[in-house]
């Protein structure tokens, strides 16, 4: 389905890493010779971190950026608050060129439009939960002032009450609560995620992407989230990058990563992922008109209502206690017919490749 428009907060465009002392008479190269990562390591001694990476985020959106370790991910992201420069390209926060800014508004960017989150969270152990969290604020003196937004959040990552507790007296799913409460605790409209749970064990990860996805929805925070993990990036991501040496390969929402990837190394990543949570209804229904074409008009009264929406896993549940086709249904009306063998070529991910024949 189409995914609607939101208002663009980050946009990246062209950038490129390449690490060390000839890193400019490398860039030349690569633009006027087209020289390969290896043609380079081995001309100038240097190593290219990022090729030619582009996207953008919408406000409130959650953007993972998925790759296994080395593929650049975590380069790319320090990009956008300038941590890193870039050898080439360009970085605009709410419309404002970050390549250009000074190092006085650089740190004002940093510390009020920014949150980071990292997957050691660095905490102070000789502060107490209140004072890690407010440290941000404290370092622009406004501390004080801003009790209530430390408390608040405190409070939002369901630590309230250990607030005076000390890091070591604290598990390591809690630390990581108070990096998340630290990073909102200053209102940033922009977080910057470097696999932030990867290191909790699963059961404390989930409760983690639970309370970080029910954090965003209400705080609508504009996310960007580095993750080598694709249960994790499907689970919390509305969009997904997929990163290799240092190259976007695919961008799209988690049904078209999973359902149409771009190459093979994009298909061997999904492979083993389950359509049932991902698939929608729009995606394997029959169009009103063809169904009937090839079935004539029938009282379809009594078959059971999906929404173009719904996932293959409410499809089931319907298709179970019905000996019927199910009508599919947006602003009144019916637009699509989903037949039992659609449903189950949809599950077994081979919805792309039917025919209408097949879907009948």
């Amino acid at each position: 389905m189409t995914q609607p428009q939101r208002e663009e907060v980050i946009r990246c465009e062209g950038i490129w890493k390449i690490f060390g002392d000839k890193s400019r008479q490398a860039m030349d190269a690569i633009r006027s010779e087209g020289l390969s990562k290896k043609d380079i390591r081995e001309k100038f001694d240097c190593v290219v971190g990022v090729q030619d990476a582009s996207f953008s985020v919408g406000r409130g959106e959650i953007f993972c950026i998925m790759g296994l370790s080395g593929s650049g991910k975590s380069t790319l992201i320090r990009h956008i608050n300038r941590l890193i420069e870039p050898t080439a390209g360009s970085i605009i926060i709410e419309g404002q060129n970050v390549n250009a800014m000074n190092a006085r508004d650089l740190r004002a960017l940093r510390a009020e439009r920014i949150g980071m989150v990292f997957q050691s969270m660095a905490l102070m152990p000789h502060r107490t939960v209140r004072e890690n969290v407010g440290f941000s604020l404290e370092v622009r003196g406004v501390a004080e002032a801003n009790a209530a937004k430390i408390a608040a959040a405190i409070d939002a990552v369901d630590l309230t009450g250990w607030d005076k507790k000390y890091p070591d007296e604290l598990s390591g799913g809690m630390q990581q609560r108070v990096g998340l409460a630290r990073a909102i605790a200053a209102d940033p409209s922009i977080l910057l995620m470097d696999e932030p749970f990867s290191a909790l064990d699963p059961l404390i990860r989930k409760q983690l992407q639970g309370t970080f996805m029910q954090l965003s929805a209400e705080l609508h925070k504009t996310t960007v989230f580095i993750t080598h993990d694709l249960d994790e990036a499907i689970r919390i991501g509305d969009r997904i990058a997929i990163m290799k040496d240092g190259v976007l390969v695919q961008i799209g929402t988690p049904e078209q990563i999973v359902t149409e990837p771009a190459d093979d190394y994009v298909a061997e990543f999904v492979a083993g992922i389950s359509k049932l949570d991902l698939v929608t209804a729009a995606r394997i229904m029959q169009p009103l008109a063809q169904y009937q074409a090839q079935h004539g008009a029938q009282d379809m009264a009594h078959w059971p209502v999906a929404r173009p929406e719904d996932k293959l896993n409410a499809l089931v549940d319907l298709a179970v206690g019905a000996d019927s086709p199910i009508r599919i249904e947006a602003e009144g009306r019916v637009v699509g017919i989903v037949t039992r063998r659609a449903l189950l070529r949809g599950i077994q991910g081979r919805d792309e490749a039917m025919t209408a024949q097949e879907a009948a």
